[in-house]
């Protein structure tokens, strides 16, 4: 079911699936709702999936008013509250994930578990905060038709570009329309988040950890440092995978994901 609230004065769009448990999956950075799909094949109906589409990416407004990642996790809870939900997994993919653990820590009373997949707690390096910038600046002079032909590929391994181009170039034409200043947002938005290891040092809610071992985005290297802060760690590493698990090794995310939430009280 296809739902539409005000936040901030601009239309926030989401999607409401299944019954049962809620869970809410966070797309990530040049993404929306639509990434997940492959992933819920078999478990749509087993849980209540609400599936937001950030503000600017979907069908969901641009929103000049979120410069940081806390304002985004804003949007999520006024998203909670007008369905009435007390509780609830919060699972998220890259920049999503660093958007669900700002949730964690402005509302811990809220979350039942936590996911992050093929995401981090820490924050950009210089080198990464550099790249950014040069990445902010290409989008602005060349558009966001391009940046996204660009970067797509790169987040997927080698083996995956040679055997499944198609998947890639999908992908690529469902994107490239992404608006340029969304982008622009996201990316001014990640370079500046703070450091949030204190959220898994602190919560006592189970937390899903879904790493890829050729992911140049958040290297296993950094994954893995993380894991052991909670108290309740869910770890799988995919092999052969970089940081898009849910298209490169959908059915053992579907199983890891499926498993993990069926240890969480409803």
């Amino acid at each position: 079911m296809q739902k539409s609230i005000q936040f901030r004065a601009e239309s926030l769009e989401y999607e409401i699936r299944g019954a049962g448990l809620p869970v809410m999956l966070v797309h990530g950075f040049m993404e929306d709702r639509r990434i997940w799909d492959p992933l819920l094949s078999g478990i749509e109906e087993k849980y209540n999936w609400i599936l937001p589409d950030l503000p600017g990416s979907g069908r969901s407004a641009y929103n000049s008013s979120l410069p940081e990642l806390k304002d985004f996790a804003e949007a999520l809870l006024a998203i909670a509250e007008f369905e009435n939900i007390r509780e609830l997994v919060l699972i998220g993919h890259s920049m999503g994930g660093y958007i669900t653990l700002a949730f964690a820590e402005k509302y811990p009373e809220k979350i039942s578990a936590l996911g992050l997949f093929h995401s981090s707690s820490y924050p950009d390096t210089a080198e990464k905060k550099d790249s950014r910038d040069k990445n902010i600046r290409f989008i602005q002079k060349n558009g966001a038709g391009l940046f996204v032909e660009q970067a797509i590929p790169g987040l997927f391994s080698d083996s995956f570009k040679i055997n499944h181009p198609d998947e890639i170039r999908k992908l690529i034409g469902r994107y490239a329309n992404f608006e340029r200043d969304s982008l622009v947002l996201y990316l001014n938005a990640m370079k500046h988040r703070p450091v949030t290891t204190e959220v898994l040092k602190s919560i006592t809610k189970p937390v899903l950890f879904i790493m890829g071992e050729e992911d140049k985005a958040v290297p296993l290297k950094d994954a893995l440092e993380q894991c052991h802060l909670p108290q309740i760690a869910y770890i799988h590493i995919l092999t052969h995978t970089a940081h898009m698990g849910m298209i490169e090794n959908t059915s053992l995310c579907n199983s890891f994901i499926d498993r993990f939430l069926e240890q969480i009280p409803v």
